[in-house]
Order: structure tokens, then sequence, then C-alpha cells
């Protein structure tokens, strides 16, 4: 652990490093606010679940089709007017759902704020890899950097939804969803004022392919692994609920989350703190083979405590598995391509999510709540039989001669 330890400090040390996992840290808080502040509000304006869910789903959609238009117009021409628009853009938006809600106004002009706020949401995440991969040639540099991030990630998806809870048991849903619009607001302006956009390089007058990083195959066999990964994880985001309902107690499914994102956050910084021999598609691909461990550990329906044990096993694997996907996204993504690729990782993951969310959640009210994690488990092991297969690995020598 000590060797770990100092792995990090002296990462850190190196210049941008700290600066930008402080930025990173503060100016993503909406990701863990933002989704969850709009279903309690439209859940309490609208009286069910359906329809704020449904609109819950159509901003995520627009959000996951979006993406990579965002990464390809910040590719040829900078960061900076894609940051602003969005920033403007967004909370605008954001509002108007609020008073679409507020004021009674058609579901369908709900629907529409709520596709326009997920269609100009910000690419602080993908920018955030984006700048990674550019500021860093050597991939245990960005492996280190990549699981730092995704520990940051699951530190704001754990602080976010909290600080909303505290506010919705406080002053209701309206002033939670407000206060994270205020947040989306704040977070624009403290990226944009930081000048971590300046480390972004563009490679000017490089031919571009109207299919954009999508010409790599290695790249779309890697997104397919990602889909399938993440359906993964969207098992877990309903299966826990429906278990905390299984057992009449509802609140036990928000500590399982806490726990299975804590296990994540531990996962990824031991996993990028430790140097391994095996080229990163060997990592990735045993990472989910591993995966699927804990998802069928889940079938038996084990009381609270080894159910939350089997939960944070389930989340130690989950940082590193986004971290090893995160390097060889930067590795088959050509240089020209950077952003516009992590947008694509981003569409396929949010995708996958609520792909798993929507199956998972038949799985539940048709054949039971254990194939919900056992279709966890199979997708897991399934993709991770196909990176191994599919994907050769490369020595160390060969990518630093490649680089």
């Amino acid at each position: 652990m000590k060797r770990i330890a100092e792995k990090y400090v002296a990462f850190v040390r190196q210049p941008d490093v700290a600066r930008l996992l402080a930025v990173a840290l503060l100016a993503r808080m909406p990701i863990g606010m933002v989704g969850f502040s709009m279903l309690m509000y439209l859940r309490d304006a609208l009286g069910n679940f359906a329809l704020a869910g449904a609109a819950a789903g159509i901003h995520f959609v627009s959000m996951a089709v979006v993406a990579p238009i965002q990464g390809r117009i910040i590719d040829r021409h900078g960061a900076r007017l894609p940051l602003m628009v969005t920033g403007t853009m967004q909370p605008l938006a954001l509002l108007g759902v609020l008073f679409a809600a507020r004021y009674h106004l058609p579901f369908a002009a709900i629907a529409v704020f709520a596709g326009l706020a997920g269609a100009f949401a910000s690419p602080i995440t993908t920018l955030t890899r984006t700048i990674w991969r550019h500021r860093f040639d050597s991939e245990d540099d960005r492996r280190t950097a990549f699981a730092l991030d995704a520990v940051a990630i699951e530190i704001n998806f754990t602080l976010g939804p909290a600080i909303i809870a505290a506010i919705l048991a406080s002053f209701g849903a309206t002033a939670a969803f407000a206060f994270a619009i205020g947040v989306v607001v704040v977070a624009v302006i403290v990226y944009i004022a930081s000048g971590v956009t300046r480390l972004l390089k563009q490679v000017a007058g490089a031919e571009r392919h109207l299919l954009g990083p999508l010409t790599e195959w290695r790249l779309c066999l890697l997104f397919v692994a990602t889909f399938g990964a993440a359906m993964a994880f969207g098992t877990l985001e309903v299966g826990y609920p429906a278990y905390g309902t299984h057992l009449a107690s509802p609140a036990i499914a928000g500590i399982l989350l806490a726990v299975n994102s804590i296990g994540s956050a531990v996962g990824g910084a031991l996993y990028g703190g430790i140097h391994f021999k095996a080229p990163i598609e060997r990592q990735y691909g045993a990472i989910l083979l591993l995966m699927s461990v804990p998802f069928f550990l889940h079938l038996p329906l084990w009381p609270p405590l080894p159910f939350a044990v089997v939960a944070f096993f389930a989340g130690a694997l989950i940082a590193p598995s986004i971290t090893a996907q995160s390097v060889l996204v930067s590795r088959f993504a050509p240089a020209k391509y950077a952003t516009e690729a992590f947008t694509w990782s981003s569409t396929f993951i949010v995708s996958g999510l609520g792909a798993g969310m929507a199956i998972g959640g038949a799985l539940v009210e048709t054949t039971g709540l254990p194939t919900a994690f056992a279709l966890g488990g199979v997708s897991a092991a399934c993709m991770g039989l196909l990176v191994l297969s599919a994907l050769p690995g490369r020595s160390r020598a060969a990518v630093r001669a490649a680089d």
C-alpha cells in the first residue's frame, strides 16, 4: 500500500495533474445530481414515476445521440465555444423542464425541454478524458490518470445524490432540482476559468472520414464490449432497488448503491497503483470475466450484510474496467478523433446502462430478481471472452515503438 501511495503522490506532483483532478472533481458534480433531482422533481410535479422516468429517459437518450457530434466539433474547432454554448443552453433547457412542469404544460413540452437539456449536456467528462490522453504518452501514466479519473467520478456519483437527498429531505424537490441547475452553471464557469482546456491538442489539416473513429475496427469491437459491460452495470441499478423492495425496505437500495460505488473507488485506486505485466487488452478481458463472479454471487439473495459485501466486490471491478477501456480508446483512436472517440465511448456506456436497466426491470417483473443479476453476470462474462479472443494483446515494447 505504501508503494501505491508513493506512486500516486509522485504522479499528482507532475505539472497540471493536481489542477486537472481538482477542477474535474468540482466541474463534474452535476453528473450525480441532474438526473436524480429531475426524476424526483417530475415525480412530485406530475404525480407518477412513469412520466418522470420517461422524461429522464428522453434526457439520457438525447445525451447519448448528440455526444459524438459534440466530440467531432471539439476535435475540429476546439472546446471553448462548445463549452460556452452547452453551458448556456443546458441550464436554460433544465429551467424549461422546471417551469413546464410547475405550470402544468403538456407532457410533450416537458419532453422537448428534457431532450434539449440532454442534447446540450456539457462535455466536461469527455473533455477531461481527452485531456488525460493528450497529457501523457506513456500507457502506464494514462492508466494511472484514468484510474484517478474513475475514482473521482465515483466520488461525484456518491456525493451528488447524497447532497440532493439532503436538500430533498430539508427543502423539497423543487429546491433540489433548482440547486442542481445552479451547480450546472457553476461547473461550466469553473471548467472554462481554470484554463485546463489549453492542454487539448488539435490536429490541424488532417484528412477526416465521415465515420470518424468508427473506421478503426478494434475501436468498434471495444465499443461492443463497452456496451455489454455497461449493460451489466445497468442490471445493478435496477437490481438493488428491487432487492430493497423484496425485503420491504426500499432504503437498503441506496445503501447498496453507495457500497457498490465505494467498492468501485477502492478497486480503481488499487488498479491504477499496481504495476501489471500483461497487455492492457488482456487486463480488460480478465477484469470483465472476473466481474461476472460477484454478479452471479447475487443470485441467492443473501441477507443484507453478506449481500452488501457482494455489492462491494461487484463494484470493485467497475472502475478498473472503465480505466482499462479508456486506455484502449486512447490507443486505438487516432489523435485527430480523440474527443469524438471518447464521446462514442460515452454513448455506448449510456446506451448499455439504459438497456441493462430496461431488460433487468422486465426480468424482475416477469421471471424474478435473480435472473436480472444473472443477466449482468452473463453479459460481463461474454464481453470478457470477446475481448480476450478478438483483441490481440500488444507487448509494452510494441506499444512504446508505436508511440
